[in-house]
């Protein structure tokens, strides 16, 4: 099981609750029940969905487990919202999600008023002897509806991508590339790292998912790592000079896609007479050069940073970089869902600082898989991360869309290296051969 937070005390568990329940009804308010409902690709869920899956979370592994005698509120709310765990019974085809015109929207809503109630009181006079496993539990359903905060975000903005009227989200978000066309990235510059023998994973006190356990040393040789992810205009660069049609920078698997899907740019750009636009949640507008590239691939990912004569940093590399960023003064960050950008901002950073967390998760080359001695959680939760480690790669650092309670440096994210409706960018790397 994952650790609780020793710092906060358990009176402080009802009102993070209450915090967190509220911020995914806030991030739904914008959308219409229509809006709500549709699922615009295999990928992607609908809104509602979102919303009675975490709820259906806290009722199956809080309420039901230690509620004497609790009665669900509806009996195949258990088939419909169940993501992936076989082990507490079958699940609705996740390809199938968006067939669901009921329940209504406003009969998830009135689910999640009946839960909340329930957590609420069973949070007020909980039993002491089970306090302990009630809190760990808790705070595991906190992080995973902060995790869906996040998808239904990106999920949302497929959807409304996906109509011809390009509709936006919301249309009050701030530093799009026509408000300030005079703000330029800072310089990439390369930052040198000495070969160590380093500690990665969770470290110390605090909640952390099982996959970032147990802390374990690893060997980084010498490398080097940019100060920053790259930007739109860099991106542009590789697509000008012919990226998209040269095979000799892509992984055979990556090559396959860009031939099959027709892949031309990066997720949710397209082009009209006066240059290139980009679909954000405020809508379509000009693509910002400045900004962070965002909605890659890893196979493009991997092709840019061949074709840039670097490569994607491992795993390592990147929480050794990070962590030493963190250590070594207060470094800039990015925006996180707190900002409500919902869009990557301009990195903030020097030449000679380092920038790490927010605004993209960044791709690297390490295969999603366990660390020496991992032991999942126990009983049905233990498929929460344990069984998706096969064909697929590691992201960290979190996007404009991560809540910023939510990360740690030691926090592994991972998608299918095809998958492109993430908030996913890169981050080059290098070996010190390579610049001599």
């Amino acid at each position: 099981m994952p650790v609780a937070n020793d710092a906060e005390p358990g009176r402080d568990m009802l009102a993070r609750l209450r915090a967190v329940r509220q911020q995914s009804t806030t991030l739904a308010a914008p959308l219409s029940p229509e809006d709500c409902m549709v699922q615009s690709c295999p990928d992607v869920s609908p809104t509602k969905w979102h919303l009675a899956h975490t709820t259906w979370f806290f009722e199956t592994f809080l309420l039901a487990a230690f509620v004497p005698d609790y009665e669900v509120f509806h009996p195949r709310y258990a088939y419909l919202f169940n993501s992936y765990y076989l082990g507490v019974g079958a699940i609705h085809p996740r390809s199938e999600r968006g067939l669901l015109s009921r329940p209504s929207l406003q009969e998830i809503h009135d689910y999640r008023k009946r839960v909340d109630e329930e957590l609420e009181a069973l949070l007020s006079a909980p039993p002491p002897e089970a306090w302990p496993e009630i809190e760990r539990r808790l705070e595991l359903g906190l992080q995973h509806e902060q995790q869906h905060q996040e998808l239904l975000l990106m999920d949302i903005k497929h959807v409304l991508w996906s109509n011809p009227l390009k509709p936006a989200y919301r249309t009050h978000q701030a530093s799009r590339a026509e408000d300030a066309p005079a703000l330029v990235a800072p310089a990439l510059v390369m930052h040198e790292f000495a070969a160590a023998r380093i500690s990665i994973g969770h470290a110390g006190q605090g909640f952390c998912y099982d996959n970032e356990l147990p802390r374990h040393e690893v060997l980084v040789p010498d490398y080097l790592i940019g100060n920053r992810c790259v930007t739109n205009g860099e991106y542009l660069a590789f697509m000008d000079a012919g990226g998209y049609q040269q095979p000799e920078f892509w992984l055979a698997d990556g090559w396959s896609q860009v031939q099959s899907q027709g892949w031309q740019a990066p997720l949710y750009w397209q082009r009209d007479a006066q240059g290139w636009l980009e679909f954000r949640l405020d809508g379509l507008g000009a693509l910002d050069a400045g900004a962070p590239l965002v909605h890659v691939s890893y196979f493009e990912a991997d092709a840019f940073a061949r074709w840039a004569g670097a490569r994607l940093p491992t795993e390592a590399e990147w929480e050794h970089a990070a962590s030493h960023a963190q250590e070594a003064h207060a470094s800039p960050i990015g925006s996180f869902l707190e900002d409500e950008h919902l869009h990557p901002q301009r990195a903030r950073c020097s030449a000679g600082e380092l920038q790490f967390g927010g605004d993209v998760w960044e791709h690297t080359q390490s295969a999603y898989s366990a660390y020496p001695g991992y032991r999942p959680f126990d009983g049905a939760l233990s498929e929460y991360n344990g069984k998706f480690m096969s064909g697929q790669t590691v992201l960290r650092g979190g996007s404009c869309a991560t809540p910023r309670t939510h990360l740690r440096t030691s926090y592994r994210n991972f998608f299918y290296p095809h998958q492109r409706w993430a908030f996913q960018g890169l981050r080059l790397a290098s070996d010190p051969s390579d610049s001599r």
